[in-house]
């Protein structure tokens, strides 16, 4: 790993001593499975070799939570554990999606639970988006709770009419008589080598629309308390997990019924020089850009949003408003990219405490992320791009 990286880390873990990260050994490694028909829905991303989840080698923790009981978990084993815990709660809780009953998920988020409750509330379903939220938005509005995974978010658009036009609308129309209950939730982003359909970034496509709820983790302790938030909302709520992110942080989670309220965004570095807003992956790009600024005698404030729709505007303006100066730094395309509107709400509502114009860092305006190693890395914004940036911003 290297140095700039670990300090990064550190610098986080620091700050909060729950965090720990794993080395690069452990991630970045796409593969597909033997078990698996070969093909473009069957390719398979463990970011982590077997051996390597059960030992984790390489992994260094500072943890100190006092006598409060925690746990250590990844991403994906938060998510697997929020799923769990919400199905054991409420019986009318049940997970649809495909492969995601005996094969437990292609990333493992649901392993177990097919064993544990059955195949009434673990459903394979067939490659068809568009029937399984479909079916999801008919089992809700008949007092079952579904969680529906698209097993990539890049598959998730045949699927964009039962979302938006009747998931998202449901309430509206029937003037509040009916709601529909149900999670999507699937993987998004880039940086694993996953080319054109295993990689795109679709937050921008539903954060648009009224009466849909996205939320978008970082962290582990996020990805649970969200998770089993959203399980437990009343309307329809796309939960984005980046892929990357599913093995590359362990943090400390405590035990029990461990709630984040959806909306409010986190400052997850305080600072004073200027503001960084980003979510997923990018949080913890930004966080390390922040330390190589720090190190440069420039103070930046990182704020998680976590979620985009509803979005925290009062912890947006409140850090633009104390620093002066503000960027904004997404995954997806920069055009029309969920940055903008971020952009267009600093720029109308805290016009007068600017010190510099508003800045984003975002991928270019190409049809979709490259397979191959370079063009990957160009199309990806990366600590290096992001730091780079910062500088400006601050010297202006």
């Amino acid at each position: 790993m290297p140095s700039s990286s670990l300090s990064w880390q550190q610098g986080l873990a620091g700050r909060n001593p729950a965090i720990s990260f794993l080395t690069s050994a452990e991630n970045e490694m796409p593969t597909t499975s033997p078990g698996l028909v070969p093909g473009v829905r069957t390719l398979l991303f463990t970011l982590a070799p077997p051996e390597v989840q059960s030992t984790k080698p390489g992994r260094w923790t500072m943890c100190g939570r006092g006598i409060e009981k925690v746990a250590e978990m990844r991403m994906i084993e938060a998510v697997r554990a929020a799923i769990t815990e919400e199905m054991e709660r409420d019986e009318r809780v049940l997970v649809m999606g495909e492969d995601v009953g005996r094969k437990g998920g292609v990333f493992g988020a649901t392993d177990g639970l097919y064993a544990k409750f059955g195949e009434a509330r673990v459903l394979d379903m067939p490659l068809a988006e568009s029937g399984i939220v479909g079916i999801a938005i008919g089992a809700a509005l008949n007092g079952l709770i579904p969680i529906a995974e698209i097993q990539f978010a890049d598959f998730i658009h045949p699927a964009f009419d039962q979302i938006v036009s009747e998931a998202a609308r449901t309430r509206y129309r029937s003037n509040g008589d009916w709601s529909v209950p149900i999670v999507i939730r699937t993987p998004f982003g880039g940086g694993v080598h996953g080319g054109l359909y295993h990689s795109q970034s679709i937050e921008a496509f539903y954060a648009h629309v009224p009466g849909l709820k996205v939320v978008v983790p970082s962290m582990p302790a996020d990805a649970k308390g969200l998770l089993k938030s959203a399980i437990r909302d009343p309307d329809p709520v796309l939960f984005l997990e980046h892929k990357k992110l599913y093995r590359l942080v362990a943090e400390d989670i405590p035990d029990g019924d461990h709630l984040v309220p959806i909306g409010p965004a986190v400052v997850r570095r305080e600072g004073t020089k200027l503001s960084c807003f980003a979510w997923g992956l990018m949080t913890h790009y930004c966080l390390q850009a922040a330390e190589q600024l720090d190190a440069e005698g420039v103070s930046v404030e990182i704020v998680d949003l976590r979620c985009l729709a509803p979005l925290d505007r009062d912890t947006i303006l409140e850090s633009v408003r104390k620093t002066g100066k503000a960027m904004i730094v997404h995954e997806d395309n920069i055009t029309g990219g969920f940055g903008a509107e971020v952009a267009a709400i600093i720029s109308e509502h805290a016009f007068d405490s600017l010190d510099g114009p508003v800045m984003r860092v975002a991928a270019p305006d190409i049809p979709a992320m490259p397979f191959n190693a370079p063009q990957e890395d160009f199309f990806m914004p990366n600590p290096e791009k992001i730091a780079e940036a910062m500088r400006k911003l601050a010297a202006y």
